[in-house]
């Protein structure tokens, strides 16, 4: 493939681009995967529009025109071009970019771009009308986790970002905003910067993605404000029966018909706390949401190293009671140093010319010539404060980590200017990049899927789980990339696999891979937070206790708001009546069974998909 691509589209060019000042940087990484990419832009479609379930294509014909009629006709898009995987900044809101199964299942037949939350109300109310599911999207970018893919196939996509991306407000006195779905990480950076406001927000690895998204979907940062959903505060959310619902203080009307003063104050209001439940649900969808934002700080981020893979329990007992005591400044990382092979953008090849997984002694060996030298485990992490309080974190923090015999403490100023520490530098004081997207060069034409468990902040625990990962990443041939994201009594344990979405027998051994680490680890009492939308059912079907008992209450709520099952069936694997127990549900080695055969057929999950 050519290394000379087209530019990325800047923030002054579309909603959904990279800044300016990150322009020539996203230039080279667009171009870099692009050199190592053998498919073909597309191929030609078997079928033209993939129609929604139990519907005909005249009804669909009508209902599309209806749909153009309330909303505009240029905002209703037909699915029947050719599926383009894109990159990152530049993805599809038609599939899943990064597709475990054939590019052609988990497509949409349409994607209708609502301006304003009436609009939102207007086509959830065309939806029930016309017996159609419909399956909201941010900007879509959860990529990992199923992209834009909506789980039925045949639903029309709710882009909420192209025309719904207004920052609606920033508070500077309280230090809060207020988003709609389509503001990225990089445009509310940059619009803080644009004021020049004295805060901060928090940041996943990369900036591309929604603010609202992200915390809907309880992603997490790096900052002490890393919980995002902790830290949002009021929605406003269309219930799949078009009404209009605010959450918290929000639902208190303001005076001469504004809003109140406290909704970004306050989390609760009075009664129940409703916020969770349209959090990972097809309960609601959000069309805007309120954040805390952070106070600008000092800050001091650093790397430490450890020498042995066995120094992993010992590691994670000094983190424990540093987290615990909040004398960690922010979310840290805890990585294995084969990501400092691939986090470089260099592809395995320039490795290691094998098949099969990296082996120990060829990372040690590369490991040795790199800045952080030969090590096993490397831990980024970042103090916050003026420097006095800054400097007596980091000595406890030097002195705990130091009874790991052979640990390594380095400072940004101690490393290369294009060494990985300066990228989560960045990262840690609410700085959006695009660094982290360099690791998806390691396979041709690279895809990934997230295996991420939560286990307690505890050796025992933690080793169960990464023996777990470590055997069955062994068996079915892929490396190992682990990041252990830390809060003071849990880890996100995330194992990142990257496949070569042009071949089957990849994609058929990343899926079975993820089938058994699902088990295994929910065997052993440890289950994911989050999951890929083909997996959802087998993840929602382990939070098993009391006879599912947390499922028959999410199916409750989900007949109570949504009776005709049109909002998003089975996302975070929650049916509504109308499909639940048809054969929707994905469980087994079906997904593997699935792959390079187009639609599944009944004799393996089910008709539909």
């Amino acid at each position: 493939m050519s290394t000379s691509q087209p530019p990325p589209p800047t923030l002054s060019e579309r909603y959904s681009g990279v800044p300016k000042r990150l322009a020539s940087i996203a230039q080279e990484a667009k171009n870099r995967l692009w050199s190592n990419k053998t498919l073909p832009e597309s191929v030609p479609r078997r079928r033209q529009v993939r129609l929604p379930p139990d519907t005909t294509q005249d009804a669909f014909d009508t209902a599309i025109a209806t749909l153009r009629r309330d909303i505009g006709a240029e905002n209703v898009v037909l699915n029947d071009r050719p599926l383009v995987d894109g990159w990152y900044l530049e993805h599809p809101n038609t599939h899943d970019a990064f597709h475990v199964v054939d590019q052609e299942d988990l497509v949409c037949s349409a994607v209708a771009y609502p301006g304003s939350t009436s609009e939102v109300q207007s086509v959830v109310k065309w939806a029930n009308e016309c017996a159609i599911p419909i399956y909201p999207i941010s900007m879509g970018r959860n990529v990992g986790y199923g992209g834009s893919a909506p789980r039925v196939p045949g639903s029309v996509v709710i882009d909420l970002g192209k025309r719904m991306h207004k920052i609606i407000n920033i508070d500077v006195e309280n230090a809060s905003c207020v988003v709609e779905p389509g503001v990225s990480y990089f445009a509310l950076y940059e619009e803080i910067q644009k004021r020049n406001l004295p805060l901060w927000i928090d940041t996943p690895d990369l900036g591309g993605g929604s603010v609202l998204g992200n915390a809907i979907d309880r992603g997490v940062g790096y900052t002490p404000m890393g919980d995002h959903f902790a830290n949002h505060c009021g929605m406003e959310v269309v219930l799949p029966n078009g009404e209009l619902l605010r959450t918290g203080m929000g639902a208190l009307p303001g005076k001469d018909g504004s809003d109140n003063p406290t909704w970004q104050s306050f989390q609760p209001s009075y009664g129940p706390y409703s916020d969770g439940i349209f959090s990972q649900s097809n309960f609601g969808i959000v069309t805007s949401m309120g954040f805390w934002l952070m106070h600008e700080t000092g800050h001091q981020s650093y790397m430490i190293t450890f020498p042995r893979d066995e120094d992993f329990p010992a590691i994670v007992e000094a983190i424990r009671p540093l987290a615990q005591k909040r004398i960690l400044g922010n979310i840290p990382q805890l990585r294995h140093v084969a990501q400092e092979l691939n986090v470089t953008g260099l592809p395995k090849s320039h490795w290691y010319s094998g098949s099969s997984p990296i082996p120990r002694d060829i990372i040690r060996q590369h490991a040795a010539r790199m800045p952080c030298g030969d090590c096993s485990w490397v831990f980024y992490g970042t103090q916050y404060g003026d420097p006095t309080g800054i400097k007596s974190q980091l000595d406890i923090i030097k002195s705990e980590f130091a009874k790991i015999k052979g640990s390594k403490f380095f400072l940004p100023k101690d490393l290369p200017v294009d060494h990985y520490i300066h990228s989560r530098a960045l990262v840690c004081s609410g700085v959006p990049v695009l660094r982290e997207i360099d690791w998806l060069n390691w396979k041709p034409n690279a895809a990934h899927l997230f295996f991420s468990p939560i286990t307690p902040t505890r050796a025992e625990d933690a080793q169960v789980v990464h023996e777990i990962n470590v055997r069955l990443h062994k068996k079915y041939g892929f490396d190992l990339f682990p990041t252990l994201c830390v809060a003071g009594r849990e880890m996100h344990y995330i194992a990142n696999i990257i496949y070569d979405r042009a071949s089957e027998d990849e994609k058929r051994s990343a899926a079975g891979l993820m089938r058994e680490l699902i088990a295994a680890s929910a065997n052993e009492g440890y289950g994911e937070y989050r999951t890929h939308i083909l997996f959802a059912d087998q993840v929602a079907g382990t939070y098993k206790w009391n006879n599912n008992a947390l499922m028959r209450f999410n199916e409750t709520i989900k007949d109570a708001l949504d009776p005709n099952g049109i909002l998003a069936p089975g996302r975070n694997g929650i049916w509504p009546r109308k499909y639940r127990g048809k054969g929707w549900e994905i469980l087994g080695s079906e997904v593997e069974k699935a792959v390079g055969g187009g639609t599944i057929s009944p004799s393996t999950v089910t008709s539909k998909l």
